[in-house]
């Protein structure tokens, strides 16, 4: 093959069109080419559609991905974990590489906050060569540096696809939070990354986890992965009725721990009540920009609140949601949140039906 197909965000609030791209000759040294196996739709390309975070257009959305190496660049011999890497092996990778050498790379360690930091399926133009930058597409070229980790015979694609960049972001969301044993924790959010970060919180030793959120399904998917208790906003209709729920179910004090994984501004002013004085309350659903909303600060100090957030993840984090995911397939079943399967040329279709809350998880097939 010399041309291969490619589903892109040309405008923003509207259609994605199929285009056809050049396939590069060889990979550059450290770089990879990738046969696309799988590719999720995240919310965050839902966001993206809609003109919520600023970037150049054209782009091949599609940050979470897993296909089988095609071509290997010259010195490209080992994967993140020093596993040998060869033609034909499944693989992942997370879904950017920062520079290592600059300010908050080296002095601050916020590896997640480096200026030279830029994210397959958000950063890259595809009208440029090598074009392949993004999930949705035959094709993935990793660029050198790339983190990449090969996925063990004993993993299903659907699993690591399934918990997308959700775990991820989940896992060091919840290792900023300082979760202790025991604690009472509210998610708010039964999409993919409610549904991790609910994961990481009961594996963490959460006493108790509240899940809020809607449609049925997903709050069925939530019971399904341990949601001790489970409130559905479609019933609970409004932020004082859902404030009460988690109080009564929390003697009365509220939650140890809020996690937002929303991605709604009017979550964060209602989350905050629902926590305990001296609780805290972490912010891991605003990737993009959804807006402002109108709060009084005076809740924070009222309720001395410790108020985190947390922006996508690191290498180590990817290797720990793998390491997670083979450990805990019958606990935690990320592969059964595959619930609506696409080719590329239904992207647009994938991409409604995320926005509309009616899949667990959508996923495009490419081939």
């Amino acid at each position: 093959m010399t041309t291969a197909r490619a589903s892109v965000l040309e405008q923003f609030q509207a259609p994605l069109h199929l285009r056809e791209y050049t396939l590069p000759a060889r990979p550059e040294p450290g770089a990879a080419l990738v046969r696309t196996e799988m590719a999720g739709i995240c919310g965050t390309d839902v966001h993206l559609w809609k003109g919520e975070l600023s970037i150049t257009l054209p782009v091949i959305l599609g940050h979470e991905t897993v296909g089988r190496i095609e071509q290997l660049g010259d010195g490209l011999e080992k994967d993140w974990n020093g596993e040998p890497l060869r033609v034909g092996d499944r693989v992942t990778w997370t879904s950017s590489t920062s520079c290592g050498q600059c300010y908050y790379c080296l002095e601050k360690r916020q590896p997640t906050r480096c200026p030279h930091r830029r994210a397959y399926g958000i950063g890259y133009r595809c009208d440029e060569a090598p074009h392949f930058l993004g999930g949705y597409a035959e094709f993935h070229y990793l660029r050198p540096r790339v983190n990449i980790f090969k996925i063990s015979d004993d993993l299903p694609t659907e699993a690591v696809i399934g918990a997308g960049c959700a775990l991820n972001t989940a896992i060091q969301g919840v290792e900023r939070t300082g979760l202790e044993w025991r604690d009472h924790v509210v998610v708010q959010g039964a999409g993919p990354v409610g549904i991790a970060a609910l994961a990481v919180a009961k594996s963490a030793g959460a006493g108790q986890v509240i899940v809020l959120g809607a449609p049925k399904h997903r709050l069925e998917m939530a019971a399904r992965f341990g949601a001790d208790h489970v409130i559905n906003i479609d019933e609970a209709r409004t932020p004082a009725d859902r404030i009460a729920a988690v109080r009564k179910l929390t003697g009365g004090h509220g939650a140890d721990a809020v996690l937002e994984c929303v991605g709604a501004p009017a979550a964060v002013v209602e989350g905050m009540e629902m926590c305990r004085d001296g609780g805290k309350y972490l912010i891991l659903g605003h990737y993009c920009d959804a807006g402002p909303i109108s709060w009084n600060p005076h809740i924070v100090t009222r309720k001395q609140l410790q108020v985190i957030g947390s922006w996508s993840s690191e290498p180590r984090h990817l290797k720990a949601a793998l390491e997670f995911l083979r450990a805990n397939q019958e606990r935690f079943p990320f592969a059964e949140m595959v619930s609506h399967r696409f080719t590329l040329d239904q992207a647009n279709e994938a991409l409604a039906t995320t926005a509309s809350w009616k899949s667990a998880k959508s996923v495009l097939v490419p081939s």
